[in-house]
């Protein structure tokens, strides 16, 4: 009996510190499902944009999983998965003279196109994350039309129903992975 009571008391603690040593290594764990690449042009870009770098990181992630050469059926492309026409709107806005449709591969140059809109629609919706998130999926456009709609927005500053279910699944996929960015680095310098 004093052997099985020993037993059950070793299992027991051996259990206990797999489980300490399992959630000590949980942000380790996530750093590798949740990369964050292209830091320091992240870091850079947020710093000029005044936007969280582990936001930016979040939403590449979103977008593209950290691949440069992504395109999506759209024709988005790059990490921050910019259409050729958003793309060439704020290449002109911010006056960059050189741009070229193919500089959208460019991890440099998608993330800064890419962080500049984010901030310019940051702007426009006065830092609605979900106005921002819902315009940078859907388009300006959509959003603006839905905040007309008094079936989608009551007060016509906030949306109540969000119509494109694509839309509506990006926001909460980027606000999960933003909060798991934020876990998971939050010991890491990426302050602004």
């Amino acid at each position: 009996m004093v052997k099985i009571k020993k037993f059950r008391y070793i299992k027991l603690l051996a259990a206990v510190l797999i489980i300490y040593a399992a959630v000590l290594s949980l942000p380790n764990i996530l750093k590798l499902l949740y990369p964050i690449e292209y830091k320091e042009t992240i870091i850079k870009h947020g710093q000029i944009n005044n936007i969280d770098p582990l936001l930016l990181a979040a939403l590449i992630k979103t977008e593209s999983n950290f691949e440069p050469q992504a395109e999506s059926r759209k024709g988005a492309k790059g990490l921050m998965q910019i259409t050729p026409a958003t793309g060439e709107w704020i290449a002109k806005t911010i006056n960059m003279s050189n741009y070229e449709e193919d500089m959208l591969f460019d991890p440099e140059v998608n993330i800064l196109l890419g962080s500049w809109y984010v901030k310019h629609l940051r702007d426009y919706y006065k830092s609605s994350f979900e106005l921002v998130f819902a315009a940078y999926n859907g388009g300006r456009g959509n959003v603006d039309k839905w905040l007309k709609d008094k079936n989608l927005s009551s007060d016509g500053m906030t949306l109540d129903t969000i119509p494109f279910a694509e839309t509506k699944n990006y926001i909460e996929k980027l606000r999960k992975n933003y909060n798991i960015y934020k876990f998971v680095y939050k010991s890491e310098a990426f302050n602004l």
